[in-house]
């Protein structure tokens, strides 16, 4: 009775949140968001000493270009048939305006991506300021990918401006993919994972109102699909692919009414289904990061590494079965039914700039060190021991992770 009230308390804080805030259904498009609750106060005597932390590179262009070609040539196609509606006209005045930069700008960083990472360095910061005061060394890894690394120098730069005491050491390099994207075909330490398999049916998720179909959709933009290479389904799904992407390069209301937010929060539940079923498939494939995050920890706690952070920047391929992996916030529940997978993962959390922060805090009288977990600058749970939430203690994180780490690499 009391797991059935505290589901319902779930489910509703979900839908009121996608309400409060309709371009979390944008799902691993949505932009980083800093409003955050206050932090739970560490126990007495403990203070922050060290933190280890994962992100997705911040806002980008599309990943693709194929998107940006296959767009401009609907819409160039339709134009010469004389097929486009006159809100289909208006989209293809600004889209043709805005192509050249799109296809320049294709895959990289944009300055909102920036903002993000140097954002969130200052938020970290100004929350922990005990770890960085007195400066020291701070190592960094990014995929070889420019958006990871341009991520990395943008949130490094805002924290050299903190303190210049800092001394950070940043690395793009194939000896520290293992940490930071492990299934990189440059990994000369990649290693082959058993796959999991989400056995859930996505039939039992209902087809909620306000969801507009595909012929709908399209027929805001062409009176006839007739000469055009793709069907209705597929020009939705670029439709939706650019419309999603629009608020992190600076491009919000280039497609007019051709779709909107309450649109995409209405079938919100299906897409965040299908990116968990991705993630859920992938997750062994981050244990090489987990070793890693308790590899470097370990040698801060013990002594052998004066590092005060340890920064990682990838992509949501690995943010979001990390996070599954990890059981943060529940993501590693066994799940019986499709309509429940949003209860205890949403794909928003791994969004662009999303991350995940382990912060280490020691006590001078108590000789246990307790990690706390932060998921996108919020307090999150961890599927270990203690009635501390949201403190727990490193000698639980270390064998729970490490016994997780050992059975799945079998």
């Amino acid at each position: 009775m009391l797991l059935s009230v505290t589901v319902q308390a779930q489910r509703v804080n979900v839908m009121e949140e996608m309400i409060a805030m309709p371009q979390k259904s944008f799902g691993t498009d949505f932009p980083y968001s800093f409003d955050v609750p206050a932090l739970t106060p560490s126990p007495k005597g403990y203070k922050p000493f060290y933190i280890s932390h994962y992100a997705r590179h911040g806002s980008r262009y599309y990943w693709t270009k194929d998107l940006y070609v296959d767009i401009d040539s609907m819409l160039t196609q339709a134009k010469r048939l004389g097929t486009l509606t006159e809100e289909g006209k208006k989209f293809h005045d600004a889209y043709m305006e805005a192509y050249p930069e799109l296809m320049a700008g294709m895959g990289e960083l944009t300055r909102v991506g920036w903002d993000q990472h140097q954002g969130i360095a200052r938020t970290m910061y100004a929350s922990f300021p005990e770890v960085f005061r007195k400066g020291g060394t701070v190592s960094a890894i990014s995929s070889l990918s420019g958006r990871c690394v341009i991520s990395m120098s943008a949130f490094c730069q805002a924290l050299e401006q903190c303190n210049p005491k800092l001394d950070i050491y940043e690395q793009s390099s194939r000896f520290t993919l293992h940490g930071v994207v492990p299934t990189d075909g440059e990994n000369p330490y990649k290693k082959s994972y058993p796959r999991k398999v989400l056995r859930l049916n996505p039939s039992s998720i209902a087809r909620p109102a306000g969801v507009p179909s595909s012929e709908e959709v399209v027929a805001r933009v062409f009176t006839s699909t007739q000469g055009l290479s793709k069907r209705a389904s597929a020009i939705q799904s670029d439709l939706k692919n650019l419309y999603t992407s629009l608020p992190s390069i600076g491009h919000v209301g280039m497609m007019g009414n051709i779709m909107t937010d309450q649109e995409i929060v209405a079938s919100w539940e299906n897409s965040n289904f299908y990116a968990y079923q991705s993630f859920y498939g992938n997750q062994n494939d981050m244990i090489p990061i987990v070793e890693d995050i308790l590899d470097r920890a370990k040698a801060v706690v013990e002594g052998e590494s004066t590092d005060l952070a340890s920064l990682r920047f990838g992509h949501d391929t690995c943010l979001g079965p990390l996070t599954i992996l990890m059981g943060i916030n529940g993501a590693d529940t066994e799940i019986s039914d499709a309509s429940d997978v949003k209860l205890w993962y949403q794909n928003y959390q791994t969004g662009k700039a999303a991350n995940i922060q382990f912060i280490f805090y020691r006590s001078k009288k108590n000789p246990e060190i307790l990690v706390k977990c932060l998921l996108n600058g919020e307090e999150a749970t961890l599927p270990l021991p203690g009635d501390g939430t949201p403190y727990y203690k490193w000698s639980d994180f270390y064998s729970y992770y490490r016994n997780l780490c050992d059975a799945a690499g079998k």
